[in-house]
């Protein structure tokens, strides 16, 4: 169970902003307002009962709930990774492309239609049902990332969006992209940065009976990607961390903490300049691109 208090949140946001005040990079006008926030959010009453207990979903209760909506426009994620995930892919002759973790198919469809070979493996029944309508080209296969249902050697690319922060370990699933990719293979990883995740950048779900949950999620550093990789052979082509397209709300603050499903969003906008100087230049997702050893 997690307690979600809004408060909490709040002040850690004003303790990140102050922390960047206190090392030189804000000025003495900003501390002091930010000190002043402090005070008024502690004395505000409607955020000391506001607290809300939210349950740890597994992944594939998880998707299941999130399929139905996965894809409606305004998921922010895809228009950070996308773009950088494309530009590696687009540098690569087309092959067997496996696209692990393939959700409802958005990285199948433009691996397709680049005149890839595609196998798309996911956990859940529901997305995968959604990536077979999208994708009528594709193969795509019930499966976990720790056991993927591919042969040794098989694939010239392997995608992977989003996916590998839900596991609690990197190693075993790299290891299973480095088995299935041939000599000279690529692999192309996106997942959430861990100053995301550690921000509250962890999907929300409602349950049926209204219940709020969080779709497990960990926070791996950089360096715990990197070893996995190199323990299994692959060499580093390359890494981004590209970030938000707004790093805080602008204008006026929000007088209301807003529905617990757009937390943490819509507490941020109750204190914008802090999330704005908290947030500013970190990451939001990291890219990164192996390639299989020749022989």
């Amino acid at each position: 169970m997690i307690h979600e208090h809004p408060l909490a949140y709040l002040l850690g946001l004003e303790g990140l902003a102050l922390m960047r005040g206190f090392t030189g990079e804000l000025d003495r006008d900003f501390v002091e307002s930010r000190i002043a926030e402090v005070r008024r959010l502690l004395d505000d009453e409607s955020l000391a009962t506001a607290a809300v207990d939210v349950e740890r979903v597994k992944t594939v209760e998880g998707y299941r709930i999130w399929s139905e909506t996965y894809d409606q426009p305004g998921n922010a994620a895809f228009l950070i990774d996308e773009p950088e995930v494309s530009r590696i892919v687009d540098q690569l002759l087309p092959g067997a492309a496996l696209d692990a973790a393939c959700g409802t198919g958005r990285y199948a469809q433009w691996l397709s239609e680049r005149g890839h070979r595609v196998i798309g493996v996911d956990s859940s029944p529901e997305m995968l049902a959604r990536a077979r309508a999208r994708v009528p080209r594709g193969e795509f296969l019930l499966g976990d990332l720790r056991r993927l249902p591919v042969g040794d050697s098989e694939v010239d690319l392997v995608v992977c969006g989003l996916a590998l922060t839900h596991l609690p370990v990197l190693e075993p699933v790299i290891a299973e992209f480095a088995r299935v990719l041939r000599p000279g293979g690529h692999l192309v990883i996106a997942d959430v940065h861990p100053e995301a995740v550690a921000r509250g950048s962890i999907p929300p779900v409602r349950r049926a009976d209204g219940r709020p949950g969080r779709v497990i999620s960990h926070r791996h550093r950089i360096g715990d990607y990197l070893r996995a990789a190199l323990s299994a052979g692959l060499r580093l082509r390359g890494c981004e961390e590209p970030r938000a397209v707004e790093p805080g709300s602008r204008g006026q603050a929000a007088t209301t903490t807003g529905p617990w499903d757009v937390w943490p969003w819509s507490l941020a906008a109750m204190v914008p300049e802090a999330a704005r100087a908290a947030n500013e230049g970190v990451p939001a997702m990291v890219v990164f691109h192996f390639e299989q050893a020749d022989s």
